[in-house]
């Protein structure tokens, strides 16, 4: 009944939806199995793609050839860059989404991808022959072979949601829960474990009073996630959400219910996200705060739904309610479902080589949820990575790797892969030590060359690239040639309280000034606005932060350089580390259970300390 393929993905969430278009884009032939044809590339929590760290994880994924930024900015309501306040390297772009649509336009974008099979089924086994994964078999018993298998499978395996006392088998609510595969794979020697994640109560917006909250509009000017050309709403007709809080009486009510709490009563055994913690532990955890801040977020265009951002909570339904009523603007609100936690299965990802490829099973790749992180977004950088590579070794061609000073997605594998995790991790801009280099603005240039190389990313990308990269260097050329006079510039000077000038100046060195921007400036010069002023404004953007930082960049690249050194160094796969006799016994056991591939990964595992890498540099020299 069916072919060989040579690529199987298992999950068709954030990740599988990548990793299944990353493969048959560089020409795998690809079945997607998914338990659900009507769920693909669900939004399970809120409607929402980017945001701080997560921007840019997005950027990325679309700079590669990923459908994630083309999908979200289709289906965006509304759009911000958060941390404008912030340096460039903060800046990250968030946007509201209609769930509906979001789900629609992945699965049209995935349908009208050659090379891409669906079958609706649940996964119970994986084929495996000597250590080696060569298919699945499916719930119904259909035997499907293939070259590399990606498992995608999210909240699913073992899934448990609680709602109060209650306890319900399912991998998302109303969706049945997958089993078989933790099982099996334990039984080959891999380590599992348990951790949790919730979803607060979705409301009525007909029944909300949202004279009573603070609105939240989205920005005058979008530029969205795609750096392909991608029609995009108008910024006026953007939806607004909006903000309250909690107060004393709603953690009063919530605290009646802690005696019937999931997570305090003991049933809930997996650790649940530090970041995004339910509003019952929020209230536990910061007792001495009066009120917590809630977004109140639309969930599409046609649709009274919303989503109560903030108020994650696994307590019984009737405290939810009667909590939730005592909101400022809920007072009558109609609850449309309540919220819950789920409990899942997961697999520590120290188990993977940088590829998400397992070390215990060749040919089977982990990406998103089951390797411990939380969130679309590191879901979806995860599967477009898994996909690559799944390709990659399908073909018997060269892996792809990102390196921690290339990509917020080499960071992340970086983290899993080295260090662990035994809570759900998420991406920050603090994770990045080299941020000031790896920004939103320029993932284009620092990832599509490299994807397009691969036989990924399009020529139509690469030609915008190159073409963008031309239009930046005539801007900062014009910029360091055109002079403004003192009489043309004092007066932009004066409006923002800077010290007048006496003598000409180049363009580039006012652009120096402190709340200058490129922008003012064009309007100040004649000869800057017949020159410049129709460039778009990520073009302007780039070239202004490449002006205004460049020292800052030169000095993270020099760093860059020093620690590649250590990159470089790879330690052999039958290194073996007892003849290491001078290692301290935690170094010891991490090396032997990580395997590091270079020296630079040894040094970033959690308890090695620089001694023992020295100790090692010094025996690899020998």
């Amino acid at each position: 009944m069916f072919q060989k393929y040579d690529v199987i993905v298992v999950g068709a969430g954030h990740a599988g939806c990548e990793a299944a278009a990353a493969a048959a884009n560089m020409g795998s032939k690809v079945l997607l199995i998914t338990m659900n044809m009507q769920t693909i590339a669900q939004m399970s929590c809120n409607p929402a793609m980017g945001g701080i760290g997560k921007g840019q994880i997005i950027r990325e994924i679309d700079a590669l050839g990923g459908y994630s930024g083309i999908v979200t900015d289709k289906s965006m309501i509304q759009f911000r860059i958060l941390n404008r306040s912030k340096g460039p390297a903060m800046w990250s772009p968030r946007t509201q989404n209609d769930r509906m649509l979001f789900s629609a336009t992945w699965r049209e974008m995935l349908e009208q991808t050659n090379n891409v099979d669906f079958y609706q089924d649940n996964v119970k086994e994986l084929i495996i022959k000597n250590n080696t994964a060569c298919g699945v078999i499916t719930g119904l018993g259909h035997q499907i072979f293939a070259d590399a298998v990606v498992i995608t499978s999210g909240t699913f395996l073992n899934g448990i949601i609680h709602i109060g006392e209650k306890q319900l088998g399912g991998g998302r609510i109303a969706e049945k829960a997958a089993t078989g595969i933790t099982e099996q794979l334990v039984t080959f020697g891999f380590e599992s474990s348990r951790l949790k994640t919730g979803t607060p109560p979705r409301v009525d917006g007909r029944s909300l009073d949202y004279s009573k909250m603070e609105t939240q509009q989205g920005d005058e000017e979008i530029t969205g996630f795609s750096f392909l050309d991608i029609e995009k709403i108008k910024p006026a007709q953007q939806r607004s959400c909006h903000i309250t809080y909690t107060n004393t009486a709603v953690h009063e009510i919530l605290k009646t219910g802690f005696d019937r709490s999931p997570m305090y009563q003991g049933r809930i055994e997996g650790v649940g996200p530090r970041y995004c913690p339910s509003i019952e532990d929020k209230i536990n955890r910061f007792a001495d705060k009066d009120r917590h801040q809630l977004f109140v977020e639309p969930e599409g265009w046609n649709t009274v739904e919303i989503y109560v951002n903030g108020f994650s909570t696994s307590l019984p339904e009737d405290v939810q309610v009667k909590a939730l009523r005592t909101v400022p603007g809920f007072e009558n609100a109609r609850i449309f479902r309540p919220g819950y936690a789920i409990e899942y299965d997961y697999f520590p990802p120290t188990q993977l080589y940088h590829t998400l490829e397992t070390k215990i099973i060749y040919n089977l790749f982990f990406a998103g949820q089951i390797n411990g992180t939380t969130g679309y977004e590191e879901a979806a950088c995860q599967g477009i990575i898994a996909g690559i590579n799944a390709h990659q070794k399908a073909k018997n061609l060269t892996p792809f790797i990102l390196k921690r000073n290339e990509a917020y997605i080499g960071v992340l594998i970086d983290d899993l892969i080295s260090k662990g995790t035994e809570e759900p991790y998420r991406m920050f801009t603090s994770r990045a030590e080299f941020r000031t280099l790896l920004r939103q603005d320029n993932a284009d240039l620092r990832l599509t060359p490299l994807s397009h190389q691969l036989g990924l990313a399009s020529q139509e990308r690469m030609d915008k690239v190159q073409n963008k990269l031309q239009q930046i260097e005539k801007i900062k050329t014009l910029l360091n040639t055109i002079y403004l006079e003192p009489s043309a510039i004092n007066p932009f000077f004066e409006t923002i309280q800077s010290a007048p000038t006496t003598e000409k100046q180049k363009a580039a060195k006012i652009l120096l000034r402190p709340g200058v921007s490129l922008k003012q400036l064009i309007n100040y010069s004649t000869a800057l606005t017949n020159e410049i002023g129709d460039e778009k404004i990520e073009v302007l953007e780039q070239a202004e932060t490449q002006i205004k930082y460049e020292r800052y960049i030169e000095k993270e690249q020099e760093l860059v350089d020093k620690m590649s050194q250590m990159e470089e160094l790879i330690i052999p796969n039958t290194f073996n580390y007892d003849k290491v006799a001078a290692l301290s016994n935690e170094a010891l056991q991490k090396f032997k259970k990580i395997k590091p591939r270079t020296l630079g990964q040894a040094s970033r595992i959690s308890g090695v300390n620089p001694s023992d890498v020295q100790i090692l540099m010094v025996y690899m020299g020998r």
